[in-house]
């Protein structure tokens, strides 16, 4: 069994000519990773349309997933009465989906290496749909919590290929923004589901929150099964060595700027083209397996790659960002349902609206203005892009999610205005989206050839370690308090966010080059 390097997969480890200068002070952008030249069925060559509309199937895939399970958050205080469960036990509802939906990264994504990712988007869409529908039929809370627990087992399929796929679908330059909105929307199936369950509680009940859901995946199910061919694609990531002359580019990317159109010659020299499939060849489930390898391999490749230090960030980074946000989830309802706030569920859903606005500017900061910055900085390196570019502006969450946790935590200790507790949430919920936006692309960039096992690891291990923390976070509360309790959160939050920033940002190329001699790739 023979070991390869990660320079073997890609000499450029991470580093790459993204603009190329001309004599008339300009600069045109070169398309990274390179499309092939012969073979129309790449996913870098699909037209904009049909990369959206696939992108944006996933992605309500995974919306649909935290919106059917973390949305029901408004209803704990009424099922903690109706089937006479403490807070703790309640929250079961959401911890054990949590840990599930971290645990079988590491089932689905080897299988979908292997046999494709369209198969098993297919099949989790269509199961995810039966769960909802079994939980709105459910009469007992043991029925309740395995309708989530085997929703979560469907909708782990799309936290580390939902991810992948922005790097299957669209370039370098692009990925920032695409992950930020890939982050919008897992982020948002935990706010914006709340706040429509709050109503639906209070105007119905919480058993319509499923129905809705359950209407909802049905219509993605159908999205999934029409709109989202294969995107496993296996191109040669040497052909993206920097400075080389056979850049090719076969379609411009979302934006009016000149893209660099040398290398056209490959395709004049007469490289037989590939023919393009049908649509009624892209419903096929079966793609064929991965050359070269086993099943086997698949599901041992990716556990070596925690050496990484940019995975081990990556995942701590996401993992104390998610905690932050869901101990709120988890606690908010016995605090603003219970005295002296005594909201009901619809007024208590709307603490979710500056979840939402924190999540929108957190994607923002961490996609659309980290891609304008990396721009930036490849400009003034005589069109040469570094991936630690990304990480400087983690410096956003650190700041206000770190001073976001104080503000909640003094709020509920100290009864204070409901205000600070929606500007605490709010500004905790920037960093769930910021963080893994900003790191998951950095490790995208430095892995690209692995990239798929890579952010497994950081989205199977962020939920195990979540859940670690949340498991304990109500007693750690009604021990120490909720000052003490978020207080140590932020400090750990801040701790890790730092430390990285301080290792990866000035040692990250150095680290990077070493890294890609690491025998350790299956």
């Amino acid at each position: 069994m023979r070991l390869h390097t990660l320079h073997e997969l890609d000499k450029t480890e991470g580093t790459v000519q993204l603009r190329k200068e001309h004599d008339s002070d300009t600069s045109s952008l070169v398309l990274v990773p390179r499309p092939s030249s012969a073979d129309p069925n790449d996913p870098l060559r699909w037209p904009i349309y049909k990369k959206n509309i696939a992108f944006l199937s996933v992605c309500a895939f995974t919306f649909l997933t935290n919106y059917g399970i973390g949305g029901l958050a408004p209803a704990f205080y009424i099922l903690s009465l109706e089937f006479d469960k403490s807070m703790t036990e309640t929250s079961d509802l959401l911890l054990w989906p949590i840990l599930v939906l971290g645990v079988f990264n590491f089932f689905w994504v080897p299988i979908a290496n292997y046999f494709g990712k369209r198969p098993v988007f297919v099949f989790c869409s269509g199961l995810l749909c039966v769960c909802f529908f079994w939980g709105a039929l459910a009469g007992s809370f043991q029925s309740l919590l395995w309708s989530n627990i085997i929703a979560a087992f469907a909708g782990s399929s799309t936290e580390a290929l939902g991810a992948s796929i922005v790097n299957d679908l669209f370039f370098l330059h692009e990925r920032g923004t695409k992950m930020g909105l890939y982050m919008n929307f897992i982020s948002g199936g935990n706010t914006i589901g709340p706040l429509i369950c709050g109503f639906i509680i209070t105007g119905l009940s919480w058993r319509w929150h499923k129905w809705i859901a359950v209407i909802l995946t049905a219509v993605n199910f159908v999205t999934v099964l029409l709109f989202v061919p294969e995107t496993r694609y296996f191109r040669d990531e040497n052909l993206n060595v920097a400075g080389s002359d056979s850049e090719a580019v076969i379609s411009a990317p979302p934006s009016n700027e000149k893209v660099d159109q040398g290398g056209k010659e490959e395709a004049a020299l007469g490289v037989p083209q590939v023919p393009k499939k049908s649509w009624m060849q892209e419903l096929s489930l079966w793609s064929g397996v991965a050359p070269d390898t086993t099943l086997f391999k698949m599901f041992v490749r990716p556990l070596p790659m925690f050496v990484y230090p940019c995975v081990v960030y990556s995942f701590l980074g996401y993992a104390v960002s998610l905690v932050l946000t869901v101990a709120v989830n988890i606690l908010n309802s016995f605090v603003l349902q219970a005295p002296p706030y005594s909201w009901s569920p619809m007024i208590n859903g709307l603490i979710n609206i500056p979840g939402l606005i924190g999540n929108l500017a957190g994607s923002f900061a961490g996609g659309w203005l980290v891609d304008l910055f990396c721009d930036w900085r490849t400009r003034h390196n005589h069109g040469i892009y570094e991936p630690e570019n990304r990480l400087y502006l983690n410096i956003l969450p650190l700041l206000i999610t770190g001073a976001g946790c104080l503000v909640f935590g003094y709020g509920v200790e100290h009864a204070l205005h409901w205000t600070s507790l929606f500007f605490g949430y709010g500004m905790v919920s920037f960093a769930l989206t910021a963080v893994p936006t900003i790191t998951m692309a950095y490790v995208s960039d430095c892995l690209l050839p692995v990239n798929a096992d890579a952010l497994m690891l950081v989205n199977g291990s962020k939920n195990i370690v979540a859940f670690g923390f949340l498991y304990g976070v109500v007693p750690w509360v009604e021990e120490v308090g909720y000052i003490d309790c978020f207080g140590t959160q932020a400090g750990i939050f801040v701790a890790v966010i730092a430390l990285g920033m301080a290792l990866l940002i000035p040692f990250g190329a150095k680290i990077r080059h070493k890294q890609a001699l690491w025998r350790i790739i299956l």
